[in-house]
């Protein structure tokens, strides 16, 4: 007689602490080892999912485990790998477990047979046949083969982990099969990729009246999986009756296709039949809604949930928070998150962290990075890519340092996407060939979204030459690809280039995109292709406002204002910031001063607070003598408060970014800086070279408009880069605003007198100083 610890009821075991305590009392009066309490334990266990090494240990310490102790770990562990658990964990002690009973020649009842089976397979997989096998055979030994239930289970080994042909070799030699092995059968061809052997047996079956919910139900499930909607539909709606999982297998189909609009819909006509949706359901409609960013929708299937006790289940709101962070709905997805607590997951601060970056709250997305308990990749991409879409390129390459200086954290693919988007947008190009050579040393496939990065990243740096290198390896080429090369070429001025690739676009059967034109007349305008520029916009059948840009900057800068002001008045489309800011900058160029204050009186009233109009339309008035005006254009800046952009150049030099503004003597080096200065400007002089003074926008002395121009940023970053480098280097510098023309000057001179190439990007284009000209013909 075995005598139940007085002290602990049974009937109020609700979680593994309480299996702890009673295992505890039971050690305590010497009963742990007895079989009839070793399998009450491992009963709980598998109730609860206590943890595997536990569950080992309970039965371990049985010395004489009997059937029941045996059936019961076998049911552990067909459960626990039901609840997705590491297969490896269980593959081993699924073969000891089978070799003990039979050293301790316990013979299981036939009902066990079905859960060892499953439970052993579900272990070994593919990766053990023998395992498998030997199972197969010791029941064939024992008769037990001929048991239903055992064939049954021993046809679903194979069914799932093959060979196919012998699950098939089982089938047809029943003498009497039930609904449950043609389902079985069935699931099994489709599993394994054979739709034309699966729909066979479908309509060989024994009448309709032989198939039942699951039968119809995996066929729904086969042509889903194969991204056959619409003969899944045709089965689906054919269903004499449907279950819950009827109606997730075919909203899964829907969601993993990328339709969302259509499993909406197949969700509302579910709820309007009166069925209920299950765990499942919700997550599937949940995740399925999330990549149409519709917060009203998220909203909406928040308030459904509340209305039923799904809204506290914890995949529920993993999917749900995933679905309000991807609407842009931070405060719903931070409320959702508080409430999951410790059950937190990688995938929950992840979702947090991208949701918060992508809404360019960088500090909140990095304070969860370093909170998270644990990070994987997906949560340094987040957070590199957060930084690297926000402007912050110095600290997504900072970070990416940080990651691969951990053994445990590789890049990917998309790591080093942002990583080349980052150093593309400083145009640091010693920067990027240190990320390729880790891309290289990690061996890192790129996909086309990576070869892509990568031709951005070398047009933006100025080395359109490697850039081509790369889009003629790829393999398989995208319309990005050509929009990436074409954007290239277009900021160093190849018009011709542009033009030639789009036609070969076309050849290779990528239809131009908006983004494309944008790109080909914007070439054409820095190459003065004016007749080929015209033809192009002609040909685009449906123009949008920001080609109507492209060639109104085209006509100004060929000094065509008028055609340019009656293609305004022509534009069927309301115009916006980009019609009237070239029509600004034609105007600056050409001295118009008219047009310029036609132009700025518009951009005035669409963007009253961007400071760039204001500079130029001073600048016509400072080109004109008109100081009085100049001073009023100030004066509204500042009632406005508007501020004025800083001008600043930036030189890459030993994986660091040196920064300049005008008359700038915070660097290090600026005494040596400045020296230089005066040694190529008394070069200068000599050399002919007279200072122009015109864009200086303060009425003062000639000689202070000579000293503000000549400690203009680019200037001061080009004697940086000249001191650093070798005489045989490129100078390779940045500025985020339009060269000034004495700038543009002195570094053609420069380029001659010091015998060096320099390159300069500006906001606008690439400049290629060469011997004393430049690529853009002085035509920028």
């Amino acid at each position: 007689m075995i005598n139940i610890p007085s002290s602990f009821p049974l009937n109020k075991i609700r979680n593994v602490d309480h299996v702890r305590q009673l295992h505890a009392q039971l050690v305590l009066q010497s009963l742990h080892h007895h079989n009839h309490w070793v399998a009450l334990l491992l009963s709980h266990c598998t109730l609860l999912l206590a943890p595997s090494s536990y569950a080992s240990r309970i039965f371990h310490s049985a010395p004489y485990p009997n059937l029941r102790v045996f059936t019961s770990i076998f049911r552990y562990y067909y459960s626990s790998l039901s609840q997705s658990q590491s297969q490896s964990l269980f593959q081993s002690e699924a073969a000891s477990l089978f070799k003990l009973m039979l050293f301790h020649d316990i013979k299981p009842h036939t009902s066990l047979y079905p859960v060892m089976i499953k439970s052993a397979a579900a272990a070994a997989g593919k990766s053990n046949a023998v395992l498998l096998l030997s199972f197969h055979s010791h029941l064939l030994k024992l008769g037990h083969i001929h048991d239903h239930y055992v064939r049954n289970a021993i046809m679903g080994m194979y069914a799932k982990y093959g060979p196919i042909q012998l699950a098939r070799k089982l089938f047809d030699e029943m003498h009497h099969r039930n609904v449950a092995d043609w389902n079985l059968i069935i699931s099994a061809y489709w599993k394994w990729d054979n739709e034309e052997e699966a729909n066979r047996l479908f309509h060989s079956m024994c009448g309709e009246s032989w198939r039942n919910v699951i039968t119809w139900t995996t066929m729904v499930t086969g042509y889903a999986k194969s991204r056959n909607l619409k003969t899944a539909r045709m089965y689906f709606d054919n269903m004499p009756e449907r279950s819950v999982v009827s109606w997730n297998a075919m909203l899964s189909g829907y969601a993993q296709s990328g339709a969302p609009q259509e499993a909406l819909a197949l969700f509302n006509h579910m709820l309007n039949s009166g069925n209920e949706p299950d765990q499942t359901t919700w997550v599937t409609v949940i995740s399925s809604c999330s990549s149409l960013a519709d917060p009203g929708l998220a909203d909406s299937i928040a308030k459904k949930l509340d209305k039923v006790n799904f809204h506290s289940n914890y995949f529920v709101k993993t999917a749900l928070l995933d679905l309000q962070a991807k609407c842009g709905n931070l405060g719903a997805a931070q409320k959702i998150f508080d409430q999951l607590g410790v059950r937190r997951n990688s995938v929950t601060w992840n979702t947090m962290i991208s949701a918060y970056a992508r809404a360019g709250y960088l500090s909140a997305a990095r304070d969860l990075f370093n909170k998270m308990p644990e990070r994987n990749i997906v949560s340094w991409n987040s957070m590199i890519s957060g930084y690297a879409q926000n402007g912050e390129s110095l600290i997504a390459i900072k970070l990416f340092k940080e990651m691969i200086s951990h053994k445990d954290s590789k890049p990917n693919d998309v790591t080093m996407v942002s990583v080349f988007s980052a150093c593309g947008h400083l145009g640091a190009l010693g920067l990027g060939k240190w990320a390729v050579s880790i891309l290289n040393e990690n061996h890192i496939k790129l996909s086309i979204l990576g070869f892509n990065s990568l031709i951005f990243m070398y047009s933006r740096c100025g080395t359109m030459e490697d850039a081509w290198i790369i889009f003629q390896e790829m393999e398989t080429k995208d319309l990005v690809s050509y929009n990436t090369l074409i954007s290239g070429l277009a900021a160093h001025g190849h018009g011709m280039e542009s033009i030639k690739l789009m036609l070969k676009m076309k050849e290779d059967g990528i239809e131009p995109d908006r983004i494309t034109y944008i790109g080909v007349l914007t070439a054409c305008s820095h190459a003065r292709l004016l007749e080929q520029g015209q033809k192009i916009f002609q040909s685009i059948k449906v123009p949008d406002v920001d080609h109507y840009a492209c060639m109104i900057d085209m006509l100004g800068r060929v000094g065509k204002l008028e055609e340019a002001v009656k293609l305004i008045q022509s534009m069927p489309i309301e115009p916006h910031e980009g019609i009237y800011g070239s029509l600004l900058n034609a105007a600056c160029i050409h001295k118009r001063v008219e047009l310029g204050e036609l132009a700025a009186a518009k951009l005035f009233k669409i963007e009253p607070h961007n400071s760039g109009n204001y500079v130029l339309l001073s600048n016509i008035y400072a080109l004109a003598g008109r100081w009085k005006d100049v001073d009023r254009v100030r004066n509204t800046m500042i009632k406005r408060e508007v501020k004025k952009t800083t001008a600043w150049s930036w030189v890459e030099h030993e994986g660091e970014i040196h920064k300049f503004i005008v008359g700038d003597r915070s660097h290090k080096r600026s005494d040596d800086i400045y020296k230089l200065l005066a040694n190529l400007k008394a070069k200068l002089r000599f050399a002919g070279h007279v200072v122009d003074k015109s864009y200086v926008l303060r009425d003062v002395e000639e000689e202070e408009k000579e000293e503000i121009v000549g400690i203009h940023s680019e200037k001061l970053a080009i004697c940086f880069a000249l001191l650093v480098s070798g005489a045989e280097s490129i100078v390779r510098v940045g500025k985020n605003l339009r060269i000034c023309p004495d700038c543009h000057t002195s570094i053609k001179m420069i380029s001659k007198l010091e015998g060096r190439k320099i390159i300069v990007r500006d906001n606008n284009r690439f400049h290629c100083f060469t011997d004393g000209l430049c690529s853009c013909k002085d035509y920028w």
